[in-house]
């Protein structure tokens, strides 16, 4: 993710926190697959969320379809610049800074099979705590 991108990613974390909704950056789904956001909500929902900093960044963006498999909601966040009209109006749309955002369009809901979701809930609470122990013991890194 491009620095752009991770700002974008930083203040829309911060605005689904207040919503209690916890996320992770740069996680991997399955083989081939990198979602910029992951979020799972106090229900067990889980959220995607595509961080795109201009027009040529969306129009590069041939995978993000195969993300729609893998989550419950699907969101793009943008700045205030981006041309909303490019995006597909059956997705959300979370307008974003490096410091906040705001859901201007909630994504449809389409559920995730329980067997799928067990699966992303426990590969999201792996990932999580692996994030965690790196940060409090960052040698361990070949542990992993």
């Amino acid at each position: 993710m491009v620095q752009h991108g991770r700002l974008l990613a930083r203040g829309t974390a911060r605005h689904l926190l207040g919503h209690g909704i916890v996320t992770l950056e740069e996680f991997v789904p399955a083989r081939g697959l990198r979602v910029d956001l992951i979020g799972l909500t106090q229900t067990g929902e889980i959220w995607v969320i595509e961080c795109k900093s201009c027009r040529a960044d969306f129009m590069a963006d041939m995978k993000w379809q195969g993300y729609l498999d893998w989550c419950d909601r699907f969101f793009w966040a943008v700045d205030a610049d981006f041309p909303v009209e490019l995006l597909p109006d059956d997705t959300g749309l979370i307008l974003s800074d490096p410091y906040d955002a705001e859901i201007i369009r909630m994504a449809p809901e389409t559920k995730l099979a329980p067997a799928r979701r067990r699966k992303l809930t426990q590969m999201f609470a792996r990932h999580a705590a692996q994030r965690l122990h790196l940060l409090r013991d960052p040698d361990a890194r070949g542990a992993f």
